[in-house]
């Protein structure tokens, strides 16, 4: 036996090591492509938060409505419904009384929560 295979763990350090370096890669090629080729002109208007030239104007604090964001989260949660309700389709004859139960369940579950934001007005477009 030579090399990795001497020590159990030196397989999982070769990895850490190729993990870590896969990581720092391309921060180390961006630095040295930025300290090496990148052209150094500071100033004032290079170092402004607004780099485009455009004064800001007003408050930069706005505040969105959460409705779109709830919609989203819902619509998220019946899109995975779906992946979870697929294999329960396809081996829909072949599966035991206490699959169909626990998919039935899975099932009244994801009703009562439509029903929860039907009544909450969530999937109110407004």
């Amino acid at each position: 036996m030579s090399g990795i295979s001497e020590h159990p763990w030196m397989t999982v350090v070769a990895l850490l090591i190729g993990a870590v370096a896969f990581g720092f890669a391309p921060l180390a090629m961006a630095w040295l492509w930025a300290r090496f080729f990148s052209p150094k002109k500071p100033g004032a208007i290079k170092n402004a938060t607004y780099e485009c030239g455009l004064e800001s104007k007003g408050d930069a604090w706005i505040q969105f409505g959460a409705s779109y964001y709830l919609y989203a989260i819902v619509f998220l949660v019946f899109d995975v419904e779906a992946v979870f309700l697929l294999p329960f389709a396809v081996a829909f004859t072949g599966l035991s009384a206490g699959a169909s139960i626990a998919m039935l369940v899975f099932l009244l579950l994801l009703v009562e929560g439509l029903v929860w934001a039907c009544q909450k007005g969530v999937l109110t477009w407004a």
